[in-house]
C-alpha cells in the first residue's frame, strides 16, 4: 500500500466501493476484483480496496469490530497492539493522571486510539510517511489527537507530559529483534526520555531477559488467550510502587487477570513434590514474569521439579493464570513403554505437551504408531529430575 493507493480510497468513490465489499474470501477476491474492473472502477482503486478488505479481515482478532472503519499496511498491523492491551497501556496515563500523552513510533495509530478514548491529549508520531496517514485515517474521530509525520527520536517533547513508544523490532532483512538495546528507538532512548517526561511507557519483546530490565522500572508481560504478546517496561508515575514484575492475563471477551510480585510472595520457595491428582500449566506471562513460585502458592500446590513450570495440587482450585488438568497416570518415558500404554487403550490421537526435555513431538507420533478410537493428552517433563510421562485430560468443573 502507498500513497497513491490510500489516496483512491480516501476519495468518495474509494471509500464507497471499499465499504461496499463483502467479507473478505480468500478464494473469490480475484473474480471479485475482475467483476469490479468490469463494473467500470479503476484497476488502482479495486486493487486498494482488495488489499484492505483482506487486511480488515485478519485485522478482526486485535480490533474487533473497530477494524472495519480502519486501514492497515500489513507491517503495520503486525506490530499493532490488540485493543486490549492498547486499553491497559491507557489506563496507566489515565490512572496516573498524564493528560498529554506522545505516541511515539505510533503506527497506524492503536495505542492512540485508546489514550484518545479515555481522552487523553494525543500526539501521535510516525516517521513512515504512508504509515502516518494510515493514522490519520483510522484517529479521524478524535480531535484531540494529532498526527505528526516525524522521527520519534527527535520530535519535539516539551507540549507532553508523558510518552508511550512501541519500537520497531525487525531488521531489514525480516529478522526480530528481542534485545530492547537493538530496537529503533533502543533502550537507551527511553531511558533518557523517561529522564525528561514523568510517565514513560516502552513495549518491547515478550523474549527480554529479567537482566535487561532496568532497576527503575516495572516490567509487565501480557498475554492474551494465552499468547504471549508483549512486555512492557513503565517507567515514573506509570509504574506501580512497590511492583518490579508483573503477569497480565487476557482473554478475548474482556476478562483478565493479573499477578506481581509486590507482596514479595515469589520470594517464598514453592514446595517440590511428587504429582498429585492436578496438574497446573501457568499460563506464559506468568513464567515469563518469574512469578510460578507464587502461582503455586496461590493453588496451595507444589512444584514438580524445582527447574520446571508445572505446578501439581490434590485439590481442584480454578485460577484464571494457570490452566487445570486432571491426572491419569505418570512413569518415567520410555519410547516401548509409552507406546505400549497408549496401544493397549486404543489411542489414535495424540497431543503432545512438553516442558524440559529434547524429545520432538512430530518425531515421537511418528514413532509411536497410534491406531484406535481414542484420544489422549500427555506431558513430557521432568519429575524430580527424571524424563517423566504425565498422562492428562483437561479438567471440566461439573
Amino acid at each position: 500500500m502507498d500513497l497513491t493507493g490510500i489516496a483512491t480510497l480516501l476519495t468518495q468513490d474509494g471509500w464507497a466501493l471499499l465499504e461496499s465489499l463483502p467479507q473478505y474470501d480468500e478464494a473469490t477476491a480475484m473474480s471479485l476484483g475482475e467483476q469490479l474492473r468490469r463494473d467500470g472502477h479503476p484497476n488502482d482503486m479495486v486493487a486498494a480496496a482488495l488489499t484492505q478488505s483482506r487486511l480488515r479481515s485478519a485485522a478482526r482478532a486485535k480490533f474487533g469490530p473497530f477494524a472495519e472503519g480502519m486501514l492497515f499496511t500489513p507491517t503495520g498491523l503486525e506490530q499493532a497492539t490488540r485493543l486490549p492491551v492498547a486499553a491497559r497501556h491507557a489506563q496507566r496515563f489515565a490512572a496516573a493522571d498524564v493528560k498529554r500523552v506522545g505516541d511515539l513510533g505510533c503506527g497506524i495509530g492503536a495505542d492512540s486510539m485508546a489514550l484518545a478514548t479515555l481522552d487523553r491529549e494525543v500526539v501521535a508520531v510516525e516517521k513512515d510517511e504512508v504509515t502516518a496517514a494510515l493514522a490519520t485515517v483510522n484517529l479521524r474521530h478524535w480531535p484531540e489527537a494529532v498526527v505528526r509525520h516525524e522521527d520519534a527520536m527527535t520530535t519535539r517533547i516539551d507540549d507532553l507530559d508523558g510518552a508511550f513508544l512501541d519500537p520497531a523490532r525487525r531488521e531489514a532483512s525480516g529478522k526480530r529483534l528481542l534485545d530492547p538495546r537493538t530496537g529503533n528507538p533502543p533502550l537507551s532512548f527511553v531511558r533518557e526520555l523517561a529522564g525528561r517526561l514523568p510517565a514513560v511507557g516502552m513495549k518491547t519483546a515478550p523474549g527480554v531477559p529479567h537482566h535487561m530490565v532496568p532497576d527503575d522500572t516495572e516490567a509487565q508481560w501480557v498475554s492474551v488467550d494465552g499468547d504471549v504478546v508483549e512486555c512492557g517496561l513503565w517507567f515514573g508515575t506509570v509504574r506501580r510502587e512497590g511492583v518490579r514484575r508483573s503477569a497480565l492475563v487476557l482473554d478475548s471477551a474482556g476478562g483478565g487477570a493479573e499477578l506481581n510480585d509486590s507482596s514479595m510472595a515469589d520470594t517464598v520457595p514453592a514446595e517440590v513434590g511428587k504429582v498429585g491428582q492436578f496438574l497446573y500449566e501457568p499460563d506464559g506471562a506468568v513464567i515469563r514474569a518469574g512469578l510460578v513460585a507464587a502461582v503455586a502458592n496461590q493453588l496451595g500446590g507444589r512444584l514438580i521439579d524445582p527447574t520446571i513450570a508445572y505446578v501439581t495440587a490434590d485439590r481442584i482450585e480454578h485460577n484464571p493464570l494457570a490452566k487445570v488438568y486432571a491426572v491419569d497416570d505418570v512413569f518415567g518415558f520410555q519410547l516401548k513403554t509409552l507406546r505400549t500404554y497408549l496401544r493397549d487403550r486404543g489411542v489414535g490421537r495424540i497431543t503432545i505437551k512438553k516442558r524440559g526435555t529434547a524429545v520432538e513431538p512430530e518425531q515421537l507420533r511418528r514413532q509411536l504408531r497410534l491406531a484406535g478410537p481414542n484420544e489422549a493428552t500427555i506431558v513430557l517433563t521432568r519429575v524430580a529430575g527424571r524424563q517423566s510421562v504425565i498422562v492428562v485430560r483437561p479438567y471440566k468443573q461439573n
